[in-house]
């Protein structure tokens, strides 16, 4: 157990994962998932196109309605809000995707499972969750998890068969942030990854986490790929706009 001070004199720990922990965690990811779907909203009613769309079904409404600002209001409202269901279904489905699975799914002696705790009014409560889960490569490629397309995909890559580790979580909670728990929960995968000998750690992000990603590259993650395909309808992604990014770091 490592115990340090966050720059407010909060006291913390990180320790293994224990079962009386998976309520507090399961909680963490959902909070976590969830609190992306307003910044994906906001980001995708900017695109051009986007904003063209409303201002011309809010015109449609205006000329439809006799010259009516409520109707154009309302048909504009009804663009926005298709919006936010679009974006609103990408992170719910993943939520459940991954609620739905044996979860946490890193047992065994090639993963790892950690919490963060710190007194939080006067009551200690899990602050932070990080995971490592180990992989072996395939010769002419490896097999990897991916949770937004709900399934398995294979990367190609040509080389000697090898173990590589997936973050396959990691939250802070939204008190402890920017106080450097972040990097030390990150810090501990790349740790387990070394010492296991892992050559790589990788990472599925979304470009609505623009905090998150610009800690993976702080700490020496490489984007690797992208894609805007997830487990939703096709046309729901599109509009959507969240792409799904792959972060890589050479141990």
């Amino acid at each position: 157990m490592g115990a340090s001070h966050l720059p407010n004199m909060i006291q913390w720990s990180v320790r293994g994962y224990e079962a009386s922990d998976r309520h507090a965690v399961l909680a963490l990811l959902a909070d976590g998932v969830l609190e992306h779907v307003y910044p994906a909203f906001f980001r995708a009613l900017a695109y051009p196109d986007h904003l063209g769309v409303v201002l011309s079904v809010s015109m449609a409404g205006y000329v439809l309605g006799g010259s009516s600002y409520l109707q154009a209001l309302l048909f504009g409202g009804a663009w926005a809000g298709l919006l936010y269901y679009c974006c609103h279904e990408v992170y719910q489905g993943y939520l459940k995707r991954r609620l739905g699975a044996a979860y946490p799914d890193t047992e065994g002696p090639e993963s790892g499972l950690w919490v963060a705790e710190a007194e939080v009014g006067g009551r200690i409560q899990v602050v932070g969750v990080v995971a490592v889960r180990g992989k072996k490569g395939d010769a002419g490629g490896r097999e990897r998890a991916d949770d937004w397309m709900g399934g398995v995909r294979e990367e190609e890559e040509e080389g000697v068969v090898e173990w590589y580790g997936e973050l396959p979580l990691m939250v802070v909670s939204y008190g402890c942030r920017r106080k450097g728990l972040g990097s030390l929960l990150a810090q501990k995968a790349l740790d387990f990854c070394k010492g296991h000998g892992y050559a790589s750690l990788v990472v599925d992000s979304s470009s609505p986490q623009t905090a998150a990603n610009g800690l993976y590259q702080k700490l020496g993650f490489i984007q690797t790929a992208s894609h805007c395909e997830t487990h939703t309808n096709r046309w729901i992604s599109k509009l959507a706009r969240v792409d799904v990014l792959t972060l890589e770091k050479v141990i």
